[in-house]
This record gives structure tokens, C-alpha cells and sequence, in this order.
């Protein structure tokens, strides 16, 4: 029985694309939230890397924002991979706000439909520090974790990623953003990202 459950693990394996084995939108912000009353859009391309002979992949993030207090914003976020596309939402709480470190901590779910019909789902955590290092140049490193479970199966794994990554303000609207994430297990991959993020108040 065992023997058939392994085999049935690595043979969904192999069919899935690397992305589902890798990150779905990417962290790709700084622990400070959205400003109160503000929007955000973002677009971010995402380069998942192979491993043990597997191909490379490309795919592309966009996100939406908006900043509902002083320490809390909410996002929903898609991104598009060759043969899968993720959809999902999460919410960032503010705890550290204390100058030279920022602390926060955001939760989410995504879910993934496959060109063969078939989905995915589970939700996300990620743990996140960051500091400005220069006027206009801010470094941040996260922990970002996902849960991944399949429809019609038992099988589910979960990722992690060390992310450590920059976020840079051309003008007082616009934020150059790039990240890489490191793999920490085998069920997941490295992968690198950079985009802009575009902020305006809502009037």
C-alpha cells in the first residue's frame, strides 16, 4: 500500500508543471503596509528555475491593494504560468513599526486551475523584516511558506522560501521591486522576480 501511494506521489509529480512546485506570486514588497486610503497595482514577471533536468519557467504576477488603516492592507493577486493559472488574496498586519527594522506578518490563500481540468488549493504565510539601507532604497528578507492540496486526491506538499529581496523608490508613485527566493526544501524551487509597483490615492 505504501509502495502504491509513492509511486502515484511521483507520477503526479512529474506531470505537474514547476511552477505549482514553486511560488505562485512572489513576496515582492517590504514589511510597511499600503498607506491608508491608497491603492496599489503591481505586475511582476517570475522566472521559476528547474531542478534535476527539469526546464525553466516563466510566468507573470499582477497584484491589486488598498491600504485600510495604518497597519493593515489587503491585496488580491493572479499570476500566469504555461499550463497554470493562480488566483488568491491575502491580508498584511504591521507589528513592528519601529524604525530601523519593520516586522510584519501576512496570510493568504491561493487556488490553481490546470488546463486539464483538474485544481489546487491551500493557504499561505509569510513572516517579513524589513529596513532602509539608503533614502531611497529599502532591503527586505522573508519566510514564505505554502500549503499545496489537489482536488480529487490526498496528495499535498508544502513549500518554503527564504526571500530576500529590495524594493526601490523612483518617484514618490513608483517602486522598483526584486526579489529571489531560496529554496529550503525539496519540494520546492528557487526562483527570481522584479516589477514595479505603482501607488495612488483614492480620492
Amino acid at each position: 500500500m505504501r509502495f502504491l501511494r509513492v509511486a502515484a506521489i511521483a507520477v503526479l509529480g512529474l506531470a505537474l508543471p514547476v511552477s505549482v512546485a514553486a511560488q505562485d506570486f512572489g513576496v515582492m514588497n517590504s514589511a510597511e503596509t499600503i498607506n491608508k486610503g491608497n491603492f496599489k497595482l503591481m505586475a511582476n514577471p517570475i522566472v521559476i528555475f528547474g531542478k534535476n533536468n527539469e526546464d525553466s519557467e516563466t510566468g507573470i504576477a499582477v497584484m491589486g491593494g488598498y491600504g485600510f488603516g495604518r497597519r493593515f492592507d489587503v491585496e488580491a493577486k493572479a499570476s500566469f504560468f504555461d499550463g497554470v493559472t493562480f488566483l488568491g488574496a491575502d491580508a498584511e498586519y504591521w507589528l513592528v513599526n519601529d524604525k530601523p527594522v519593520n516586522v510584519s506578518v501576512i496570510g493568504g490563500f491561493h487556488i490553481a486551475d490546470f488546463d486539464g481540468g483538474s485544481g489546487e488549493k491551500g493557504p499561505d504565510l509569510t513572516l517579513l523584516a524589513s529596513g532602509k539601507v539608503a533614502d531611497k532604497l529599502e532591503l527586505y528578507g522573508g519566510l514564505d511558506w505554502s500549503r499545496k492540496s489537489f482536488d480529487d486526491s490526498d496528495f499535498s506538499f508544502s513549500t518554503l522560501h527564504l526571500v530576500p529581496g529590495f524594493e526601490y523608490r523612483i518617484s514618490p508613485q513608483l517602486d522598483l521591486v526584486g526579489e529571489f527566493g531560496i529554496a529550503l526544501n525539496d519540494d520546492s524551487r528557487h526562483y527570481a522576480s522584479i516589477g514595479l509597483a505603482f501607488y495612488t490615492r483614492a480620492r
